[in-house]
């Protein structure tokens, strides 16, 4: 899901001066380092399933879902219809006597809890004004060599319930579900769904479309926080084949494979993509000339069924519309394998200052990150423009119609940046949404950087003295509070902005970036396609780069901590200048971080000196010698802004002959 960062730096920009008095209130002598280095904080005995390491046990466990689902578009009536069937292996070692499923669609109307819950004024994640639902018209079961037969269930909100007669056993027992079902499409759901009218058709951008299992897990079994809007999804793994039959003159995109594009594309269009397959450069499959050309088609009416396959994914979503120009290129992955990148866009919102540069994007993200991060493991990658602002499916996002220039570049790169976390590395999004908007917002600043020789690349996040008073702005939740509890004003810093900045400075400033991103691989390593918890990621972090972190998420994760750094005094050895100088820097409030010092003499030579965080380990003063030879000029605290300092003016010492800027 996309917040755009850069309207966030703006907003920081200029909203400084009133928070100012923000700052001013920073140092008050606050800092106890018994409650930042507290001991026991991050101390908890793994287990079988999850070690002390970071890493998963030797036992554990997932439950898997796959489906089969074929649905149809009644474009009339504004409906999709048809049926899904989930075979699902309970891999825990419990017995299931009941099975929980996900029915997001019934959280788009008045009377759900999402709707109950967006206030009169609306909001991005509003569920009002639209009388949606999953219309269940049946549910049937399989246990064994049974046959199907009827289930008994319960519906409560945006979930189902299926209770066994026959429970299903743990390590290995499978069970089979039957839905028949059908929806009236939303205008706009949650952003993350919906319908866009376009010149030559309508575009439907198709998410959350199906009953999807709940995910049951070792840490809180089955996982059953509503869908209210702002938390996102939490799903289990499995292998997707997937029939959607729309209008012949359709043109239909969707998570993985295309099984039959003999059926569904004409000869050129066929031919078009296989030189796409080979070309770096961007080729066009559909042109704007051709959207109205019933011959793009391979049929000139009735109706055509498009055929999709994806394999150890955890959910799927497709789009179709007859307005669609669509292009596509080769991606290059690291060991030597190839994918495409692809996008659809209505013809209005091509040209290169729009969507004719989307393919390009998609494609320079996608192999920044297989290196970075991790291979990329879908075949197709597929970027769709229609009504949704910004939202992630594996190898299929939705972003705005209407972006344009560097805002199309950042949302394209943050949504497919969402195919490591969450669709690779498998997080629970509907509680932490921080490790996946977080940790994604964080390697797309690696992105931006990389991307055309630094073509968007913005310094608006590099001053975090600067932006210090919006991060420790009052009435900002924590960054681990679950998302639906974040005020919606909030959402973007804690979910995005502050976990990213986070990374950043641990990157940066606290173990260096080798080791960092040693450790950051290791993580996506040890959890691809499987569920972390926030524990799993620290430990591993903390194992991995070799040190004990604990002060860092206690005071930027869990608590909404301050920095406040200084230079306190400057005295000579001996009081001649000749023989050195002690250096005494504080920290005020009640987080800490590394020191780094400038100290520039009188002649204009400098010294740098950089301090472990260890330093505030017994208080908040801390004196050091440095080999000075000459009288000094000035010493600074964070010298490069690279820390949320809430009080940059004590940050910079002077003698009293030095105590004005000087004017050249």
């Amino acid at each position: 899901m996309k917040i755009s960062i850069f309207r966030l730096g703006m907003l920081v920009i200029g909203s400084l001066g009133s928070f100012f008095s923000i700052a001013q209130e920073a140092g008050k002598g606050a800092y106890d380092a018994h409650i930042l280095f507290h001991p026991l904080f991050n101390f908890q005995p793994g287990s079988e399933y999850r070690t002390g390491s970071g890493a998963p046990g030797p036992k554990y466990w997932q439950n898997r879902a796959d489906y089969k689902v074929n649905v149809e578009l009644d474009e009339e009536k504004g409906t999709v219809g048809g049926d899904v069937e989930i075979t699902y292996k309970n891999n825990s070692p419990e017995t299931l006597e009941f099975i929980w499923l996900q029915l997001d669609q019934n959280a788009f109307n008045d009377q759900s809890r999402g709707g109950k819950t967006t206030p009169v004024s609306g909001g991005r994640f509003g569920n009002t004004g639209f009388n949606g639902g999953d219309s269940i018209r049946s549910v049937s079961i399989q246990q064994g060599k049974d046959k199907f037969v009827d289930a008994t269930y319960k519906i409560t909100d945006t979930r189902m319930q299926i209770r066994l007669a026959t429970p299903v056993k743990g390590n290995g027992d499978i069970i089979k579900i039957k839905i028949a079902y059908s929806f009236k499409i939303p205008e706009y759901g949650s952003d993350r769904m919906g319908t866009l009218e376009t010149k030559n058709g309508i575009v439907y951008e198709m998410a959350q479309w199906y009953p999807r299992v709940n995910v049951f897990d070792d840490i809180e079994g089955w996982n059953l926080l509503p869908y209210l809007g702002a938390g996102e999804f939490y799903l289990e793994y499995g292998d997707f084949e997937y029939n959607v039959t729309v209008p012949w003159d359709h043109i239909v995109v969707g998570s993985g494979e295309l099984l039959n594009p003999a059926e569904v594309l004409t000869a050129e269009q066929r031919k078009r993509l296989a030189d796409a397959a080979k070309s770096d450069a961007t080729v066009m499959i559909r042109t704007a000339e051709e959207v109205t050309n019933p011959q793009s088609r391979p049929k000139q009416s009735g109706k055509l069924t498009w055929r999709f396959r994806i394999t150890q994914a955890r959910d799927i979503a497709w789009a179709t519309s007859k307005a669609f120009v669509w292009d596509a290129a080769r991606m290059n992955l690291p060991k030597g394998k190839t994918a495409l990148a692809q996008s659809v866009y209505p013809a209005e919102d091509g040209g290169l200052d729009g969507w004719g540069r989307s393919t390009e994007y998609v494609k320079g993200s996608i192999e920044f990150y297989s290196g970075y991060v991790h291979e990329f493991t879908y075949p197709v990658a597929t970027n769709v423009a229609g009504i949704v602002g910004g939202m992630e499916y594996p190898g299929i996002i939705f972003c705005s119609s209407k972006s344009r220039k560097d805002e199309l570049w950042e949302v394209t790169d943050h949504e497919f940046g969402h195919n490591w976390f969450p669709m690779i590395v498998g997080n629970n999004e509907r509680k932490y949404a921080w490790m996946d908007e977080g940790f994604n917002t964080f390697i797309n600043f690696l992105s931006t950087n990389n991307f055309n020789n630094g073509e968007f690349k913005t310094t608006h996040m590099n001053d975090l003295q600067r932006l210090a008073p919006m991060i420790f702005r009052p009435k900002a939740d924590p960054i681990i509070t679950i998302p639906d509890v974040i005020q919606p004003n909030n959402l973007g810093w804690e979910a995005y902005l502050k976990p990213a900045l986070g990374l950043k400075m641990l990157r940066e400033q606290v173990v260096g970036k080798e080791r960092f991103d040693y450790a950051f691989k290791m993580y996506v390593q040890r959890w691809a396609f499987k569920h972390p918890t926030p524990y799993d990621f620290f430990r591993t972090m903390e194992d991995a780069a070799g040190e004990d972190l604990g002060w860092f998420w206690k005071g930027w994760f869990f608590e909404n901590y301050k920095l406040d750094q200084s230079v306190k005094d400057v005295s000579y050895v001996e009081q001649n200048p000749q023989k050195g100088s002690f250096i005494t820097i504080e920290n005020l409030d009640q987080w800490a971080m590394p020191a780094k010092v400038d100290i520039e003499e009188i002649s204009g030579k400098k010294t740098r000196i950089e301090l472990p965080v260890e330093i505030w380990q017994r208080g908040g003063s801390w004196t050091f010698k440095a080999a000075t030879q000459q009288p000094i000029r000035s010493v600074t605290i964070d010298p490069e802004h690279s820390l949320p300092d809430m009080n940059p003016e004590n940050n910079v010492w002077r003698p009293a002959m030095f105590s004005e800027p000087e004017v050249n």
